[in-house]
């Protein structure tokens, strides 16, 4: 089966979706602390459903893992385990930011960081920016940026008109900033370690993997290394928190009253497996992509925004904003879709 851009940029969004969809199962978690949700949550998403959908999906699993060299193996789960870092510094850049600016300045750096420095450091960028097709995904991605600029802009507005007041009291810019440069830079490492596991994709193809799955054997190493990162950190939070007697039903030390052990777990699973669907669609995605596969972070970058946006409006997230606000929101998230068809479109007149 040969590139199919177009395709890939259905399956991008499809990835946009899951990813901006995955936290609303948490919102219905009772009596958990963030610690305890986020890493059962984590188990689904980086070890069961990797490990689930490659051995469906893929063909002799185990032996291409095997074959694997083991310098590729070490870089996807390093990129994997730093990227790890990033979700959780994440975090950090919205209590300083806020929601909306927090999100939207994180994730523009991410997609820059993640798009860019690829192909800059290979030495396509520059041969991509002599040609039309190359000019034109550059403009796309110029665009996209700018479009998250905007959306970070009518994040600042919402939270002066008085919407998100809790994310105001702790606003600290230059803070966010630093932070939100670091959760950038550490994000972008798992475009780094989907890149550093092309050897994996080889193998996999070689045993009859079709060329849709070919991404899958590589997110169960890049995810190993990011659930390490995370368990660590939310090992020594459960533990210093004294949250280990909700895993049983029990109400730990930050509490108000013992968990409903059977939803919890039920929500924690279908975040899970939404957020691990994010990059299923992703490395789908990218395998349609061709020689144009750098486009792939962007496109995902932007279509979280997208998504995340309409899931904000459907939760009331920006009820009370002014005319202006709203206004402002529309404009950058115009922008965000218009960005994501001209990058089609540059990949299109690639593959002519």
């Amino acid at each position: 089966m040969g590139a199919n851009p177009v395709l890939g940029v259905f399956f991008h969004w499809l990835g946009g979706l899951a990813s901006a969809s995955f936290y609303v199962p948490y919102r219905g978690v009772r009596n958990w602390s963030w610690p305890v949700f986020w890493l059962v949550g984590g188990v689904f998403s980086w070890i069961l459903a990797p490990w689930l959908f490659a051995l469906i999906k893929t063909e002799n699993l185990g032996a291409v893992l095997a074959a694997a060299p083991a310098r590729t193996l070490f870089l996807c789960y390093l990129f994997g385990a730093l990227w790890g870092l990033g979700g959780l510094t994440f975090g950090l850049t919205l209590r300083y930011l806020g929601m909306s600016l927090g999100m939207a300045v994180a994730l523009g750096l991410t997609a820059a960081f993640g798009t860019l420095i690829p192909p800059l450091v290979s030495g396509e960028l520059i041969t991509l920016a002599g040609t039309r097709h190359g000019l034109v995904i550059l403009g796309g991605v110029a665009l996209c940026l700018v479009g998250i600029a905007i959306v970070g802009w009518a994040g600042r507005l919402k939270e002066g008109d008085g919407v998100e007041q809790q994310g105001v009291a702790e606003f600290d810019f230059r803070r966010g900033i630093l932070i939100a440069l670091f959760s950038g830079i550490m994000s972008s490492c798992f475009a780094y370690g989907l890149a550093a596991g092309e050897p994996i994709r080889q193998l996999t193809l070689a045993q009859g993997t079709d060329t849709l799955s070919q991404g899958l054997p590589v997110l169960v190493v890049v995810l190993s290394g990011g659930f390490t990162s995370n368990f660590v950190w939310c090992l020594y939070l459960i533990l210093r928190d004294g949250c280990l007697p909700e895993f049983t039903g029990r109400r730990g030390h930050t509490t108000a009253a013992p968990p409903p052990l059977l939803r919890n777990y039920a929500l924690c699973a279908v975040a899970g497996i939404a957020w691990y669907l994010q990059f299923f669609f992703y490395t789908m995605g990218e395998s349609q992509m061709g020689r144009f596969g750098f486009s792939s972070w962007t496109l995902h970058m932007a279509s979280i925004i997208i998504f995340a946006t309409l899931w904000g409006f459907m939760l009331q997230e920006w009820a009370g904003s002014s005319r202006r606000t709203r206004a402002v929101l529309g404009l950058g998230i115009a922008m965000l879709v218009l960005s994501t068809c001209i990058i089609g479109l540059g990949n299109y007149l690639g593959s002519l």
